[in-house]
């Protein structure tokens, strides 16, 4: 088949759109940021995300700038990180980053996770409402919220998250979550989209893979790709973030689908659960 170099993007709940496929950063060292940007934007990537905990928004935001590309052509993604939730604080985390990347805006800003033992989510939102209308976040969402998390930030405040970042792969799939999302209109980003490895060495996805003359990671990709879901692989290595965005050539079929869904498993999570994560 002939490699179709197509990145479609979705829709989000303010009137944006978000590309659907994108490079994750996290554990990427900030000497090797700038460098993967490059290559992912070279090979067609238009979404590039990152965080305040990664510490590597200045390698990132160098690579967005020795790209060529111009503002308008890439949407980036940052993250307010726990230990400066609250209100004013969140405004001055927000503006360390965008020097950092040295940026006058980002596309999408995001509560990185709940913190409900710091309580200051709901502070930290409003400051990004403020952000929003302010147009130094074009869209504004969260990660790793709970679906209590999501009501009470919606119900204070009127205003629903475009994006909730969640840790989600083919056997941790967070059904009932995806679910809340959708009615609400809430996009499903992934996080850790190949289970941190672990999905490449299945048997089932290794089968399916098979099937379509493709890699292990580009089929999971895939599916993700045909739940609906945002994703974020992550690589620093070239020829691997080329191999996870050559993926729009294929779709996989009602059946490839049907044996997917049964991997699904709830004691599969890897990251800590947002209710109970110390930090």
């Amino acid at each position: 088949m002939t490699h179709i170099v197509s990145n479609p993007s979705l829709s989000l709940n303010d009137g944006k759109t978000i590309p659907q496929l994108g490079l994750g950063t996290w554990q990427t060292p900030e000497a090797e940021a700038s460098a993967s940007v490059v290559v992912a934007l070279e090979e067609g990537y238009r979404l590039i995300d990152t965080a305040a905990i990664y510490e590597n928004e200045v390698g990132v935001g160098a690579g967005l700038r020795e790209s060529g590309l111009a503002r308008e052509q890439f949407f980036v993604t940052t993250k307010l990180w726990n230990d400066h939730q609250g209100y004013d604080e969140a405004l001055r985390a927000f503006d360390e980053s965008l020097k950092r990347l040295r940026l006058d805006d980002v596309d999408l800003y995001l509560i990185h996770w709940p913190a409900p033992r710091r309580d200051r989510y709901l502070d930290s939102w409003r400051a990004l409402i403020r952000l929003k209308e302010e147009k130094r976040a074009h869209s504004i969402g969260v990660s790793n919220f709970q679906v209590p998390h999501l009501e009470k930030i919606i119900a204070e405040t009127g205003v629903t998250p475009a994006v909730n970042q969640i840790e989600l792969h083919p056997d941790f799939q967070q059904k009932e979550l995806q679910a809340y999302h959708a009615a609400h209109g809430i996009l499903t980003q992934s996080w850790s989209p190949l289970g941190q490895g672990a999905l490449l060495r299945n048997g089932l996805v290794r089968d399916i893979a098979a099937k379509h003359g493709k890699t292990a990671a580009q089929v999971v990709i895939r599916w993700h790709l045909d739940s609906g879901l945002l994703v974020i692989p992550k690589s620093v290595h070239a020829d691997r973030i080329k191999e996870n965005f050559a993926v729009f050539d294929f779709v996989l079929d009602g059946d490839d689908l049907a044996r997917l869904a049964t991997l699904d498993n709830a004691s599969n999570r890897i990251g800590p659960h947002p209710d109970t994560a110390a930090f």
